[in-house]
């Protein structure tokens, strides 16, 4: 028999409320807070409380504070990316990000779903779907990056948009929901 952490794992139905789930809920939140409180003085001792969250952290990658997230060991950011202030990483299912990535502030990266019927919603079911975001992509001030979304390489998206499906590398795209306006050229 499958565990409620099994079944999040795997992205079926669960019920947050298991213990096992709330143990790494508590853990992530004595880290963050560890991290988003601790002194600008120290970045030695951010790092390492960052490194502690994350699954992975990559060489030359900075966060800035203050930063949220639901697990922290579901989210993966390749080196040399950096996340601004006041992300918001909901990675019930893993979140990775390449690298050379650039986060503006208040960036959400949403995995978690829950279901659209009456009844399941209100016996607390949810579930979620991974979220990827290919190297050097940039994802403007305010953008919401849904569930079971994929942004491919070199990507560009606009201040604010909502990123409902999946974008393909190197495009600009826009709006609520999002859209690809322009091609960009390939990288070298």
């Amino acid at each position: 028999m499958s565990t409620m952490k099994d079944r999040m794992l795997a992205g079926e139905l669960y019920i947050a409320d298991d213990p096992e789930i709330t143990a790494d809920l508590d853990r992530a939140a004595r880290l963050t807070e560890r991290f988003n409180t601790g002194s600008a003085d120290d970045p030695q001792g951010r790092l390492t409380t960052l490194r502690e969250l994350l699954g992975s952290l990559g060489d030359g990658t900075w966060v800035r504070p203050p930063f949220h997230c639901d697990y922290g060991w579901q989210t993966h950011i390749g080196p040399r990316s950096f996340v601004n202030f006041n992300a918001v990483f909901l990675d019930v299912a893993r979140i990775t990000i390449g690298a050379d990535v650039q986060i503006g502030p208040n960036v959400q990266l949403l995995t978690a779903t829950h279901p659209i019927e009456p009844a399941a919603r209100r016996d607390k079911w949810e579930s979620a779907r991974p979220i990827a975001i290919g190297d050097n992509v940039w994802l403007g001030g305010g953008v919401i990056v849904l569930a079971g979304v994929s942004i491919g390489e070199n990507t560009v998206v606009g201040a604010g948009a909502v990123v409902t499906k999946d974008l393909p590398p190197n495009i600009v795209a826009v709006g609520n929901p999002a859209r690809p306006v322009r091609t960009l050229e390939k990288a070298i």
